[in-house]
């Protein structure tokens, strides 16, 4: 359902962990050196290959291969640090560098190839410079997406735009870096990305599970998440000179205020909230002044304003403490103010609400939506609340504001983060037996949830590619795949993948309220997916996913 793969060049250097030991500790790379973790070889010095060493070996049957081999311990932490600096000069030559993981970053290679003259000259130059500037050896990778550059890079090689699921189709299933997954396929008679991008996207999901799904379709091609470019660490850092030094107390309030909320404006502009503030000045005799300031929660504009103003204050005039005792006052007035963020975090989990700050305007939010439920009645105000069930229109119940917010039905929602495995016998009469191990709500649809649950299903009908009707029978056979979708008096939309059934029998000992349907999802032409049910022969369209 996403957009086409961004062109992404890779650069990777081989080996990287035998590297990282040489940097950081002194092991030298020259010579026959393998990185162990849980006792297995994990990466291996070019020398230790020529002397059989390899990825997966043992720790003894490596040493017997090579008695001369320098064991290492693998360290995550090693690697990443020594990694560094070889971003840190990729970042010289083009912005944007996203670490893939010690050893590997990618970039989109759009820009370096339009202002470096192509993909080729920026691949070089990118190559060249991380040598001359780190001494490490690289090689760089371009390809449609991310995971394909990667496998480009290990050959230094450039894949034409469009040619990357070509490029891919050759290569053995190992390279999707799934052992398991890999054996199976062999063992099934797939040697080949290209023979597993070809299997049905509804047949892969439903054998090989969600994480299946995904590297299906890396092998044909398309990234499961576009590329998340590396930002540069934003200046925060706010600061003011003044022609005239500051030596009273309310002109040094009036300017605290003013840099508080310039302060507080950059925070919110980047979607962080302030925690520790550091305080500088410096005086026009060159005297430099600090103080940092901590709160326990978000330190809001007015917050801000204040402690500079205490902190300018207590500098400016001083306050006698016990013993009268006073602070040295500057010899000279300020001439510049510092406001440093020295502590930040993302204020995604205290956003404002509708009407602005939280604390007081929520408690005259309440009063005006309580205000309106006594004119119009409880049920004119009303929250959503998530709870058990099967399907997206079970899980949600309309509770009136102010009253206890319970779910309908016990147990985690349907849409939780545990797949859900497709054929599966989720029935009421499961769930009653099996004891404790058996997981609430069987037959819950996997995740996503779809973004709108329409409130009166559509009906619809389902064809195969020879025109017949699609139909379930009462073993949960599909009589054959879906390949067009008619909903009302539309016209027919094409069915690219689908996955399902997953199967509902609910209240079977109660006849007159007794339902039994199977679910489907489905991915259109036109990349719309939906949900869809069969009902007693009838389809019907439940929910819309964004």
């Amino acid at each position: 359902m996403s957009g086409a793969p961004v062109r992404t060049l890779l650069l990777w250097c081989p080996d990287w962990p035998v590297l990282a030991a040489e940097i950081v500790d002194g092991v030298p790379a020259t010579d026959p050196v393998a990185v162990l973790h849980a006792n297995r070889v994990v990466a291996c010095s070019e020398r230790a290959r020529a002397e059989g060493v390899r990825r997966g070996l043992r720790r003894r049957e490596a040493q017997g291969r090579c008695p001369q081999l320098t064991v290492v311990e693998y360290d995550p932490g090693r690697d990443a640090r020594a990694f560094e600096p070889v971003v840190a000069a990729v970042e010289e030559v083009a912005a944007g560098v996203e670490v893939v993981r010690p050893g590997a970053c990618a970039l989109a290679a759009r820009g370096p190839s339009r202002y470096l003259g192509g993909e080729e000259a920026a691949a070089e130059r990118i190559v060249e410079h991380v040598a001359q500037s780190c001494a490490v050896e690289s090689q760089v990778g371009v390809a449609d997406g991310v995971f394909a550059a990667g496998l480009a890079a290990r050959d230094g090689r450039i894949v034409p735009p469009g040619g990357t699921p070509e490029f891919l189709a050759a290569l053995p299933v190992e390279a999707l870096g799934r052992p398991a997954l890999a054996d199976l396929l062999r063992r099934l008679g797939v040697r080949t990305l290209g023979g597993f991008a070809a299997l049905p996207a509804g047949d892969v999901l439903a054998r090989f599970g969600f994480d299946g799904a995904l590297v299906h379709r890396l092998a044909a091609g398309q990234d499961h998440r576009p590329l998340a470019v590396r930002q540069p660490p934003a200046d925060l850092t706010v600061t003011a000179d003044y022609d005239e030094p500051i030596d009273r107390v309310d002109a040094a309030a009036f300017a605290a205020r003013t840099l508080a909320e310039q302060l507080h404006e950059r925070l919110a502009a980047y979607g962080l909230a302030c925690t520790r503030l550091g305080i500088e000045a410096v005086t026009a005799h060159g005297q430099e002044l600090h103080r940092v300031w901590r709160h326990d929660g978000l330190l809001t504009a007015a917050a801000i304003a204040d402690r500079v103003r205490w902190q300018l204050d207590g500098w400016l005039s001083g306050s006698t403490g016990r013993g009268g005792a006073r602070p040295t006052r500057p010899t000279a007035g300020i001439i510049r103010l510092r406001l440093v963020p020295d502590g930040v975090l993302a204020q995604a989990g205290l956003q404002p609400g509708l009407w602005g700050e939280t604390g007081e305007e929520r408690e005259r939010a309440h009063r005006a939506l309580s205000r309106v439920q006594g004119i119009l009645g409880p049920e004119a105000v009303v929250t959503a609340v998530l709870g058990g069930g099967r399907s997206p229109a079970d899980q949600t119940r309309l509770v009136p504001w102010g009253d206890e917010r319970l779910p309908a039905r016990p147990g985690p929602p349907a849409l939780s983060d545990e797949p859900a495995t497709a054929g599966a016998a989720g029935t009421d009469r499961a769930a009653g037996r099996g004891g404790g191990g058996t997981p609430p709500w069987p037959g819950r649809l996997p995740p996503p949830a779809p973004a709108v649950v329409l409130p009166s299903p559509l009906a619809a009908t389902v064809h195969d590619a020879a025109g017949e009707p699609v139909v379930v029978s009462a073993r949960l056979a599909v009589s054959a795949a879906p390949a067009r979708l008619t909903v009302g008096t539309a016209r027919p939309a094409e069915i690219v993948g689908w996955a399902g059934p997953w199967p509902v029998d609910e209240r079977w000992w109660a006849p007159a309220e007794a339902r039994r349907r199977a679910r489907f999802q489905v991915c259109l032409a036109d990349g719309a997916a939906l949900l869809l049910a069969v009902e007693a022969g009838q389809w019907l369209v439940e929910a819309i996913y964004d």
